[in-house]
């Protein structure tokens, strides 16, 4: 067999721990900025979460402007008033500053500053040919794992898809995750959030294209959440809790980055697209049971993650133990209380050819899962989640 030459890309300095924003001017100085542009959401700023990084920038004597035009499941025309704004101020360094979305727009407008052309020629992976302005990365949702992920993801509103733009020149220079800035998540968005992190360790774990060092990271990210995600929930200023979910999230992150996701995030981007539903839950509503589908491609992997969520699984069979895993989920989505079913959200059951049909075509995603869909497979999967 021949050896397979694997690749290892992060972001390159991460700061982790309480008041980490703290540093953020400092951070903006290294990288020689002029004017800073904030890439945020108006609930970001409505909450006073702001305050941190304004502050810090202030003491180093560094301008900025604020875009605060991000929403949910962005779509293309975000960017391009963030673009617009952004070479109006003449920014030199952009912050994102929120949950994915925010950062996910801070990546997306710092690669349009340097590059021609629509948004669109630049979905897929690596078709960005030159870096942007530098990026600063500050998360407050402990889920999506965009500060240490060259990856941005964009609706388009007229194929009701989610889309993606894959490329290294869409690494941050800088990431800081403070675990303060996610004390005050309510218990719904904590549990849709961490539910997406235990999704992209999940997916990362059992990948095709998972490497040694991948595994580690996903792994640890899987115990940290399986243990923390609870009490994070049931109690949101338990702040040891809330680090160890944001270092999972991170950690998740970092391993989903180099490894990639899998069916579980193709068959959600469909109902994210068409209607509108958040990604966190769109993933936790599909993970049980593309989960139970992947088994058969990898059940041994799959024993590894009941192990890393605590389970027992000495002394039975491979795949009884790979099942425990699945159930395990199942478990954590009903104590946080999260909808089980497509049909709980609003979800017709006519929809389902069509969402199989969309899940399909995300083939940047299902190249990486460990057994292979066929349309026959996607109809039945949703039809097993509805």
């Amino acid at each position: 067999m021949t050896e397979k030459i694997t690749l290892f890309r992060t972001t390159r300095r991460i700061l982790f721990g309480l008041g980490a924003v703290g540093k953020t001017g400092t951070e903006a100085q290294l990288l020689k900025a002029k004017k800073v542009l904030i890439i945020t959401d108006p609930g970001v700023v409505q909450a006073g979460l702001l305050e941190g990084v304004e502050r810090s920038l202030q003491s180093v004597g560094l301008p900025f402007a604020i875009f605060d035009g991000v929403e949910p499941d962005p779509r293309i025309e975000v960017v391009e008033k963030s673009v617009e704004k952004a070479k109006k101020e003449g920014i030199d360094l952009i912050i994102g500053f929120g949950g994915g979305s925010s950062l996910d727009i801070a990546k997306v407008t710092s690669m349009m500053m340097t590059n021609t052309g629509k948004i669109d020629n630049f979905f897929g992976i690596d078709l960005v040919p030159n870096p942007g302005v530098p990026v600063i990365l500050i998360p407050t949702t402990a889920g999506t794992g965009s500060e240490v992920t060259p990856i941005a993801i964009l609706s388009d509103t007229k194929e009701k898809l989610k889309k993606g733009i894959v490329s290294p020149t869409l690494f941050a220079e800088v990431a800081i995750v403070d675990p303060k800035l996610t004390i005050g998540l309510p218990p719904s968005v904590t549990a849709f959030t961490g539910m997406d992190a235990l999704t992209h360790a999940i997916e990362a774990y059992y990948s095709i294209n998972a490497t040694d060092l991948s595994d580690l990271l996903a792994f640890r990210a899987m115990e940290l959440l399986s243990k923390n995600l609870r009490m994070a929930y049931a109690y949101g200023e338990n702040l040891a809790a809330r680090s160890c979910v944001l270092e999972g999230s991170l950690l998740a992150g970092i391993a989903f980055a180099n490894a990639g996701v899998g069916a579980v995030h193709a068959f959600a981007y469909p109902l994210g697209g068409e209607f509108h539903l958040a990604h966190g839950l769109t993933n936790t509503l599909m993970l049980p049971y593309v989960m139970r589908y992947n088994i058969l491609g990898c059940p041994h992997k799959f024993v590894q993650m009941a192990k890393a969520f605590g389970e027992k699984v000495e002394e039975i069979s491979e795949l009884d133990g790979a099942e425990i895993a699945v159930r395990f989920v199942e478990r954590l989505s009903d104590d946080l209380r999260v909808p089980k079913r497509l049909r709980d959200v609003g979800i017709p059951e006519d929809a389902i050819p069509r969402l199989a049909e969309a899940a399909m075509k995300v083939t940047r995603l299902l190249a990486n899962n460990p057994r292979k869909i066929t349309l026959e497979d996607a109809v039945a999967i949703y039809k097993s989640a509805y």
